[in-house]
């Protein structure tokens, strides 16, 4: 019952070459350099979809991982550190206005696509650019991209290991959550009018929370699996809306500072809080009617399915799985109002008669901790 928004992992970049902008003093850095821009290479071939290697080669050089998305992960997690170390020379360089490095991120071009803004959905001529000079906007669009592909990770394991999958959706979480709270909130004041989403730092607490509701949601699939109460599938399910309608506010705020966010991200949080909210209505009308109150029950589905016919997503798959679930709980519906018109006669309440629904948030993110690579470096630099 998930709506799939790959989105978030469709990134594309131009090719950077550290040791062209970054002078070296001794020929370790020069070959940190050579490598930091081996590495980035690696995952530019791969998301700019221009590697021409075969799978065979691809999975050994990965050290045996067959998942695409795992192989790029395992790319990222590579740069990453080499990245920190540079990124950590860069600050002290920046805070210490008696010394600057020489031709700093002068001719590094750093050059990033947005897979979230309205023009990535309407540019038929190929992605657009954003150009920041700015390591902390380097660091975070790879840490973007990383938890975006981690979330698609977590979606390909889905069907065969649910426990898998909630880790790495909680993983996720973590990278968007070190993201919004450490890496982003300094490259705000540095940003231009002109920007991708992701560079802002509520865009990934965003992500952060919708990562945590699909983490949530899992979790409800597998206590449903498990034969738990409905009582308390009603109040997981619920608790899956809670991450969504935090996010959908953020959303709303994030708008009047960037206007060029695509509203798609909205309607997949929006429809994914629907689909979760009459599942959890659905499981609150069963419990009721196994207490014996199949006249609320019957308010509850009626109130829950008139609020969701309200919007209907205009497209395959999310348009299948909405009606499908909108069907499923009519169903419900149809069993109650037939059984009460024959053997209850119990009065149908509605509006604030009706029970609230309450939900329960039970997963947390997983702490990201960067790793920086432990070689002393030694640039020119000049005072």
């Amino acid at each position: 019952m998930m709506l799939h928004f790959v989105q978030p992992s469709k990134l594309k970049t131009k090719k950077i070459v550290f040791e062209d902008a970054y002078s070296a003093r001794d020929t370790v850095t020069l070959e940190y350099l050579k490598e930091l821009s081996s590495k980035r290479k690696a995952i530019e071939d791969s998301i700019n979809e221009s590697s021409f290697i075969t799978k065979a080669i691809a999975k050994e050089m990965s050290g045996g991982l067959e998942s695409r998305y795992e192989q790029d992960i395992h790319k990222i997690e590579q740069y990453l550190p080499l990245l920190e170390k540079l990124f950590s020379y860069a600050d002290v360089a920046s805070t210490n206005k008696r010394i600057q490095m020489a031709q700093w991120t002068v001719a590094l071009k750093i050059r990033w696509s947005s897979s979230l803004s309205t023009s990535s959905f309407f540019n038929f001529t190929g992605p657009k650019f954003f150009q920041i000079d700015n390591l902390q906007f380097e660091l975070g669009m790879t840490l973007f991209l990383c938890a975006g592909i981690l979330r698609e990770r977590a979606l390909e394991v889905l069907s065969t290991d649910l426990v898998q999958s909630t880790t790495i959706f909680r993983q996720a979480a973590g990278i968007y959550h070190h993201l919004a709270q450490e890496v982003l909130p300094p490259l705000q004041p540095k940003l231009p009018p002109e920007k991708p989403p992701e560079a802002l730092a509520a865009v990934s607490t965003i992500m952060s929370l919708i990562c945590l509701a699909e983490a949530q949601a899992v979790t409800t699939r597998k206590a449903e699996e498990k034969g738990t109460s409905s009582s308390l599938l009603a109040k997981l399910h619920h608790g899956v809306t809670l991450f969504l309608e935090e996010a959908i506010g953020i959303f709303h705020t994030v708008v009047t500072q960037c206007k060029d966010i695509s509203p798609r991200l909205l309607e997949f949080m929006y429809f994914c809080k629907c689909l979760h909210e009459l599942k959890g209505q659905q499981y609150l009308a069963e419990s009721l009617k196994d207490c014996g109150q199949i006249g609320v029950a019957i308010g509850v589905l009626c109130s829950v399915l008139t609020n969701v016919k309200k919007k209907i997503p205009g497209e395959d798959p999310w348009k299948s799985l909405y009606q499908n679930q909108i069907q499923d709980a009519s169903e419900v519906l149809r069993k109650f109002v037939h059984e009460n018109d024959f053997v209850w006669h119990e009065k149908i309440p509605s509006g604030d008669e009706l029970p609230l629904p309450q939900g329960n948030k039970i997963v947390n993110f997983i702490p990201y901790s960067p790793k920086k690579w432990e070689r002393k470096l030694s640039f020119k630099i000049s005072l």
